[in-house]
């Protein structure tokens, strides 16, 4: 769900993180990483990307906005005995030298990057040539990709605000336009995430507590008495997708984007 201003320290992050690790296997997988290899994980969240990149060998910085993630993350490296650095700062303003790193990596981060542009600029200027960057992106269809853009429509007619400009991270051609002037080639491969749980009520009830943009998102609509309605509807969209009978199954398809120069 979104909300006017998005703060991803509030909320259970590392629950929803650990639904998303299968998903930071395969892009961390498509990279192709070689021990010793440079990599910044942009969006890095609490740090799912970024500590099996370190675990194949690579330097690995890991960047996000949000410090109580960065904190997190942090804590798991050094638990798990991994070596790995962490450091806040966005994509468009990374926190890290010219020509340093040789690979960027980014699961389901940059595609919240508020100006896609200065974020490709921006990874162009952190990245050695030749290079790669390895990103999933969301395709738009599925339950729960209904169930977000309903929650952030209901947002943006509770305060009146138009959608937003948005790049389509998930459209090869235009992120083909947006790499091809960095000296990049493309390739994508479509994947799928099973996002489960005991029924679409409970999944329902996880995401409304632990997600950042639905905790913020709710919040907003209660304060308009607007809250319970748009629970009731998110839980319908849940259920007429639910793809098990005696539980809840609903598939979500990503791209994985791979691009070299």
């Amino acid at each position: 769900m979104q909300a006017p201003s998005l703060d991803w320290s509030i909320g259970g992050y590392e629950t929803i993180a650990a639904l998303l690790l299968p998903a930071a296997e395969t892009v961390v997988a498509a990279a192709g990483l070689k021990r010793g290899d440079r990599v910044v994980d942009i969006g890095c969240g609490t740090g799912n990307a970024a500590l099996l990149a370190a675990r194949q060998g690579a330097e690995v910085i890991g960047v996000d906005p949000a410090l109580r993630l960065i904190e997190v993350a942090a804590e798991r490296a050094a638990r798990e005995g991994v070596q790995a650095s962490f450091r806040q700062g966005e994509a468009a303003s990374l926190p890290i030298p010219d020509a340093s790193m040789d690979v960027a990596i980014s699961v389901f981060g940059i595609i919240f990057a508020g100006d896609a542009a200065a974020a490709i600029a921006e990874i162009d200027r952190v990245l050695t040539a030749p290079a790669r960057i390895v990103l999933s992106a969301w395709l738009p269809r599925g339950a729960v990709f209904e169930m977000n853009a309903a929650a952030a429509a209901a947002v943006r007619a509770a305060v009146g605000a138009p959608p937003p400009p948005a790049f389509n991270w998930n459209d090869r051609d235009e992120l083909t336009r947006l790499l091809q002037p960095y000296g990049f080639t493309l390739s994508t491969e479509e994947h799928e995430l099973a996002f489960t749980a005991t029924s679409a009520r409970d999944f329902l009830e996880e995401q409304s507590r632990d997600h950042p943009l639905a905790v913020a998102g709710l919040g907003l609509l209660a304060k308009f008495g607007r809250a319970e309605r748009v629970r009731s509807d998110l839980l319908d969209i849940l259920e007429k997708g639910n793809e098990d009978a005696t539980a809840f199954r609903a598939t979500s398809r990503y791209i994985v984007a791979v691009a070299h120069r």
